[in-house]
């Protein structure tokens, strides 16, 4: 959710300078970009995994605030509530071990999470939706104290007049339909991510940005492990319903448009129109002024951080306090495995490499409202869902997977991954989609055996702590 703020109740003079200097930070990405001022340097990949704290009964425990004292670690973070930390990962060059060391650095900061969490007699476990949360773990006694997120959480409520938020989630191929309301933004905590970032030269920034937002589909299905929520079986990946109606503004969907959404076109020539959608859909909810100057687009960034779009463009900046332009890659879960997820982020790189590339950009073989739809399909249905590809034909997500494999590991070697990084991630995905063994195929056919939750995130806790892929992981 971002960085911390100073202050958590704001006057009309507050948002009035916010609004003006957002509005000359927004100018500046422009010019910057016209004038070729974003770095055009680099593919760097970096990402973030949110994941839970869970106590001996297998329940989120909400110990952040002494795990975190504990672990000393800044690439080790809070989150919105006391069961959930995040932890980030040190950039890398796309290239020659890149991806091995981006998995050897998570499975030992993973490994000295949870060493620090059996020191709070707890456990960590990264998983989509926990499928033991119950809905009365979600209240403001359970939010990580910061400013930030109380903040947040009032300019919300605000927003909606004090309305309650609605939780609507239908999954009508099996009957189920969860329906509560819920009295402040808690429930995005439910939702824990593993979200992955691309850093190219800002001439590219449109093509990857387009070609990320066309793959999301495929790509949700590739990596689907969120099918429980509150005890009930809905989506494949729950977590997108949930956060898209977790942070609702109830105007902005109405004049503005959802705050987390798809979005609703691909970037055009000039990327920065990104943030000036952004400026003029989305009313500012935390008008934190600052005395920085417009070169570090302090209030665009964090008005930025208030937008949730699952593609969605970042401004950051290198050793050098260069600024550059980044896409985060936002619709891939928690979990199951250290190497499911490198290897989930592996293809991502792949194939976007390959797709910004093409001489015809997919983006104008693929209409946004068919890409858009192909991303809730898949949420919805994961491996199975019929997706509706570059060709115009339309066919199961596992089928198009299986045809992009190789388009993956092509676009891996084009940018010098070393050989034995490409074999080893590539190999994983092969055979997870041969037998068809996801971490939403393995929660729900466990559950179909057993129809215990909690015995589920038991085996799936002590298999993730195994290091196997999931489609190794036994019922």
């Amino acid at each position: 959710m971002g960085q911390e703020i100073t202050a958590t109740r704001f006057s009309a003079d507050d948002l009035a300078r916010f609004e003006q200097r957002l509005a000359a930070e927004t100018r500046l990405a422009a010019d910057t970009f016209r004038q070729g001022g974003f770095a055009q340097v680099g593919r760097v990949a970096g990402f973030e995994l949110e994941a839970w704290l869970l106590d001996r009964h297998f329940y989120p425990v909400p110990c952040n605030q002494s795990f975190l004292a504990r672990m000393a670690d800044p690439q080790v973070v809070a989150e919105l509530s006391r069961f959930n930390i995040e932890l980030n990962g040190e950039p890398q060059v796309l290239t020659g071990t890149a991806l091995s060391k981006l998995e050897g650095e998570l499975a030992d900061t993973w490994s000295r999470c949870l060493h620090t969490a059996h020191e709070e007699e707890a456990t960590a476990i990264a998983i989509g939706t926990l499928p033991t949360l119950r809905e009365t773990d979600l209240n403001l006694s359970t939010m990580t104290p910061s400013k930030r997120y109380v903040a947040l959480n009032q300019q919300v409520l605000k927003a909606r007049q004090g309305r309650p938020l609605t939780l609507d989630i239908a999954a009508p191929a099996h009957g189920t339909h969860l329906r509560t309301t819920h009295a402040d933004v808690m429930l995005e905590a439910a939702t824990t991510s593993f979200q992955i970032h691309l850093q190219v030269p800002a001439a590219q920034i449109t093509r990857h940005m387009n070609a990320s937002m066309v793959l999301s589909g495929p790509l949700i299905a590739l990596s689907a492990n969120s099918p429980f929520l509150f005890g009930h079986r809905l989506w494949h990946e729950t977590r997108i319903p949930l956060f898209e109606q977790s942070v609702d503004c109830g105007s902005d969907r109405q004049a503005h448009g959802q705050r987390v959404s798809f979005g609703e076109a691909y970037l055009g020539e000039d990327p920065t129109a990104y943030f000036t959608d952004n400026a003029v859909q989305f009313p500012v909810l935390l008008p934190i002024g600052s005395d920085t100057p417009p070169e570090a687009y302090t209030h665009l960034r964090l008005h930025n951080g208030t937008v949730w779009r699952w593609n969605r463009l970042l401004i950051g900046f290198d050793a050098a306090r260069q600024a550059h332009l980044r896409i985060e890659q936002r619709v891939m879960p928690a979990g199951p495995s250290v190497i499911d997820m490198i290897a989930n982020a592996a293809f991502y790189y792949g194939v976007v490499h390959m797709l910004a590339l093409r001489a015809v950009p997919p983006e104008t073989l693929l209409p946004f409202s068919t890409a858009k739809a192909n991303f809730y399909r898949a949420a919805q249905d994961g491996l199975d869902a019929p997706i509706t590809w570059l060709d115009g034909r339309t066919r199961s997500a596992a089928d198009i997977l299986i045809d992009l494999l190789p388009m993956a590991r092509e676009g891996l070697q084009q940018q010098g991954i070393a050989p034995q990084d490409i074999d080893r991630y590539m190999d994983v995905l092969a055979v997870r989609l041969r037998t068809r063994r996801n971490g939403v195929a393995w929660q729900l056919a466990h559950h179909a055996q057993y129809g215990d939750l909690f015995k589920l995130t038991a085996d799936y806790l002590a298999h993730q702590r195994s290091g196997m892929p999931v489609h190794e992981w036994p019922l």
